[in-house]
């Protein structure tokens, strides 16, 4: 029964006129962001989050903002993958490999509503799995101690970005950046110093909305004006959408099968999106009887990858809300609005502000209504938007990711440093050096240094009390292994050759 009065003290929250406004302009937004090559739901947040703030967004506004432009970015991945062969994002690679094949056999239609549906049936069910796993979890958090949180965060550092990256060095070098930027400003017990070169602007420290905004937002910009508008949508006309109710039929289990491991992947601190929907696929491809079909336009290839990373971004939202750990790349994002907001994610946040987070489940209930509803009339009109020339949407970019900050700061400083972390991000990009772990060190590391602090003063230095619980150690295995794993993994990752009947 305290479920349901929860849920509907959250729908209360989410059928107000305002939060349903923000929520269908945010999947609408997000779905154009997903359909662009390149941006992908970690920009697309990024780039919104000073829009939150100049709208003088609440908390709860806010987060149903971002998280709409979320799901919307997910969803709209797929339109680039199935029409242009190029993957909105990461988790939708896997899109590409029977989407397009589907599509260059005269079904972009049907791959686009097959894949539509696939989403919202991940989508709409991690939701429900958010609902009812986030207050278990909340409550498994309390008997989370400072070696408990420190191994924790060791685990979000050893698995978050790792699969992002070909090279796990460069991967745990931009961790390491990450912490040394966290490492900036006064210290927390001494009230000394530290890294800042004698700049008063840096004794409060680097905000982390002006490093994302900088390294997502303002690199991406750099990267367009690289490109000379040379991406477009070319190749691939669509033609009259139906529904391809035999293609949904077939492909039903398929989606529970996809959505059951997406939504695992989510949950687990950096598995992520990328990894949901790559074993979602896998597994399909190695249960079905003709394997030789996929690869070659099998809508079955289409639904699994789909419902597998839709899945994986909804239950990506579990540890961020319960332990205050993001699950991918966007949840480090809405983990930085969060704090931003003086809203603090972990076990108490359930007490503490439950309009914010039972809020924010039904607007997502919501949210995949809308999204299914937008994403099967309306895919004609996202399609157009692909061929958006760059030089028109740089201004845009720009502008919001700088007046945004602005607005928030008044800092002319915070400009300045928004540019160099641009710069940065730029930089990273072009050497393969993963940003992801770069935003989680900035995030994580004052909290992980206060916790090792508090494990040491507790145990009187004793290291050791690092080990001393069956979490701890769990944790530091699973974080042992969530470094080396991609190793193996990566490999698998990468994409397979066209099929010979493509070329």
């Amino acid at each position: 029964m305290e479920l349901f009065s929860n849920l509907a003290q959250g729908f209360a929250v989410a059928l107000t006129w305002s939060t349903l406004l923000l929520a269908v302009s945010g999947c609408f937004a997000g779905t154009i962001i997903g359909s662009l090559p390149g941006l992908g739901p970690s920009n697309g947040v990024a780039i919104l989050i000073p829009l939150a703030f100049s709208l003088g967004l609440d908390a709860t506004e806010a987060l149903v903002l971002m998280t709409s432009v979320y799901y919307g970015a997910m969803y709209g991945g797929r339109i680039s993958s199935i029409l242009l062969n190029i993957p909105g994002d990461e988790p939708a690679l896997m899109t590409t490999l029977d989407g397009f094949p589907m599509a260059r056999q005269g079904r972009a239609g049907d791959a686009l509503v097959l894949s539509g549906v696939a989403s919202f049936v991940g989508a709409f069910l991690a939701t429900i799995g958010l609902m009812l796993l986030a207050p278990v979890l909340a409550r498994v958090a309390y008997l989370f101690g400072p070696a408990e949180y420190f191994a924790l965060y060791l685990l979000a550092f050893c698995t978050l970005g790792g699969l992002a990256s070909k090279n796990q060095i460069k991967a745990a070098l931009a961790a390491v950046v990450g912490l040394g930027i966290a490492m900036i400003g006064l210290d927390n017990q001494t009230g000394l110093p530290r890294l800042t070169f004698g700049e008063l602007h840096l004794m409060d420290g680097v905000d982390f909305l002006v490093a994302i905004v900088g390294l997502f937002a303002v690199s991406e910009v750099f990267f367009f004006i690289e490109s000379h508008g040379k991406q477009s949508a070319i190749g691939i006309k669509l033609d009259r959408i139906t529904i391809p109710v035999k293609d949904i039929v077939n492909s039903f289990w398929t989606m529970m099968r996809a959505t059951a491991i997406g939504f695992i992947a989510g949950v687990l601190p950096g598995a992520g999106a990328s990894l949901g929907s790559f074993l979602a696929y896998m597994g399909e491809k190695a249960i079905a009887r003709d394997q030789d079909s996929f690869g070659k336009g099998n809508p079955r290839g289409v639904a699994a990858p789909e419902a597998g990373n839709n899945a994986a971004a909804g239950g990506a939202l579990v540890p961020m809300l319960t332990l205050g750990v993001p699950g991918s790349g966007t949840t480090a994002v809405l983990l930085a609005l969060l704090l931003t907001l003086n809203i603090t994610p972990g076990p108490t946040l359930f007490a503490e502000r439950p309009e914010v987070v039972w809020g924010l489940i039904a607007s997502l209930l919501i949210a995949n209504f809308v999204l299914l509803i937008m994403n099967v009339p309306l895919v004609r009109l996202f399609v157009h938007i692909l061929s958006v020339p760059p030089w028109l949407l740089l201004p845009g970019i720009t502008l919001v990711a700088y007046g945004g900050i602005y607005s928030l700061s008044g800092s002319g400083f915070d400009l300045i440093l928004m540019t160099l972390f641009g710069l940065f991000g730029y930089l990273f990009r072009k050497l393969d050096v993963p940003t992801v772990p770069v935003i989680l060190g900035i995030l994580l590391g004052n909290s992980m240094e206060d916790n090792l602090r508090r494990a040491m003063i507790i145990s009187n230095g004793d290291w050791t009390y690092l080990f001393s619980s069956g979490i701890s150690i769990g944790l530091w295995l699973a974080a042992l292994a969530g470094f080396i794993a991609p190793m193996f993994l990566r490999p698998l990752l990468k994409r397979p050759a066209r099929p010979e009947s493509e070329e």
